[in-house]
């Protein structure tokens, strides 16, 4: 599995970014996709995460009616629409693919099996 991520960029605090990431491979049968994100120094952080057949979407706290993570079955295509940023969302964002989910470990950034190039987003305030 392939996976090319895009759409990060600069913007000022209350603004908006579209996150896309493009899979190519992976049977998508019971898998998910998912969006974290690593400042340097510290561990990957879990953002947001999707289950590619049902649809189901997790949410860390901090982003929680801010971030909507959506995926396009046809374009093979996770998109992460984040709102309302601020300066603590400053981060490298990772777009990972996870074979075989589970759910108790959707969150972990060691279950995931494939992982995007990263895309820089910068919230200024």
């Amino acid at each position: 599995v392939q996976l090319q991520a895009s759409g990060g960029g600069l913007v000022q605090a209350g603004g908006s970014l579209r996150l896309s990431c493009v899979a190519s491979g992976g049977t998508f049968s019971n898998d998910a996709m998912g969006w974290f994100r690593q400042i340097p120094g510290k561990e990957r952080e879990f953002v947001a995460a999707i289950r590619w057949s049902s649809g189901i979407t997790y949410y860390a706290d901090s982003v929680k009616g801010r971030f909507t993570i959506a995926r396009d079955k046809a374009k093979k295509t996770v998109h992460l629409q984040m709102d309302s940023l601020k300066p603590e969302d400053t981060a490298v964002y990772y777009c990972g693919y996870n074979q075989g989910t589970i759910t108790s470990t959707i969150r972990s950034p060691n279950m995931y099996d494939y992982w995007g190039q990263g895309t820089l987003v910068t919230v200024s305030s």
